[in-house]
Order: C-alpha cells, then structure tokens, then sequence
C-alpha cells in the first residue's frame, strides 16, 4: 500500500479547510474592528454591524463542508488521480476562500464605516457584498463537480 496518494489528498484538505477558515477569520475580524470604531459613533446599530461582520465567516464554512464532500473518497485504496483532484479542488478552494474573505470583510468594514457615520448603506453593503462571496460559492460548486466525478 503506498500512502503517498493519501498524504497529497489530505494536503488538500487542509489547505482547503485552513486557507478558507484563514480567509473568514481575517474577513471577520475587520469587521469586528469596525464595528467597535463605528459603535462610538452610532450604537443604535449594532445589528447591521453585527450581521456585516459575521458575512465573511461563510468563507470557512464552505472549505469545512468541501471537506465533508470529499471526505467517502479520503480511504488507504486512494488513486493517484483521485488524490490529484482532491489536492486541486482543495487548493483551488482554499485560495478563492482565503481571498474572497478578506476582500469581503474589506466590503463590510467600510460599509459599517459608513453606517456608523450616519449613512443609510446596509442594504447597499449588503447586496456589494456578495460580488466576493460569489466566487466562494463558485469554488465551492467546483468543489462538489469535482467529488461527482471522482470513482468510489
């Protein structure tokens, strides 16, 4: 049994799990940031902060569930090309995820600026928002195309 494949594969697990949860844990943490700042202005909203600053959190809970996709296929009989692939869409995920958490907590932070200035702009941050969350998803639906295709 060679465990070569298994190791490649579980690398990209990890990369997947720890390169998104980094992501989300840098996106969140800007918009906690400014939430504190903006609270000294305008503590009625707290609740808009609130949920801008929890937005970049789905970034981790999409390479935690990509996990759980690809997990059946994480056994000692593993191919080199189904290792392959779980690296690839782990990495690939890993990567969008990391990004797209940071630009993201990038978009709500100064949306929760702008709320604590006086600005009606939830909803505009809101919907801006998405535009980075969006290639999440995508990663993440590429991420479950690739298990669809993997052999049991």
């Amino acid at each position: 049994m060679e465990s070569g494949p298994i190791i490649l594969a579980y690398i990209g697990i990890g990369l997947m799990i720890g390169l998104a949860g980094i992501g989300s844990a840098f996106g969140v943490s800007m918009g906690g940031n400014a939430s504190i700042g903006a609270l000294k202005k305008n503590d009625e909203a707290f609740g808009n902060y609130m949920v801008l600053s929890a937005l970049p959190g789905t970034q981790g809970l999409y390479g935690f569930m990509g996990y759980f996709i690809l997990s059946g296929y994480l056994t000692a009989g593993i191919t080199w090309a189904t290792a392959a692939s779980i690296f690839g869409a782990g990495l690939a995920l890993g990567a969008v995820g990391l990004l797209s958490g940071i630009r993201q907590g990038q978009v709500c932070a100064n949306g929760i600026a702008a709320i604590g200035s006086g600005h009606n702009v939830f909803g505009n941050t809101l919907i801006l928002a998405v535009f980075p969350e969006l290639y999440a998803i995508v990663a993440f639906a590429a991420t479950f195309l690739i298990a669809g295709t993997l052999p049991l």
